[in-house]
């Protein structure tokens, strides 16, 4: 595990991010203290819209009005 100082990791920045991304562990200390580790984030997946079609339904009733008994229970005021 590699650590840095603060100072030493504003100097450095750019080759501590080239580190972290090959998977080395990069701590960053005040003093000796360590404070923070530099990690890679990880990739978000990509959207594919319409992976749910066909396994989700909507009940034909879904846009009427409620009913007066379940209209009670919200407050539109």
């Amino acid at each position: 595990m590699a650590q840095f100082s603060v100072h030493d990791a504003k100097t450095n920045l750019s080759k501590l991010i080239a580190d972290a991304l090959e998977g080395e562990d990069v701590v960053i200390a005040r003093g000796s203290v360590p404070v923070v580790r530099l990690v890679p984030v990880a990739p978000r997946g990509k959207r594919c819209f319409g992976t749910l079609k066909g396994k989700i339904a909507i009940d034909a009733r879904f846009d009427e009005p409620l009913p007066e008994s379940e209209l009670g229970g919200w407050n539109l005021g």
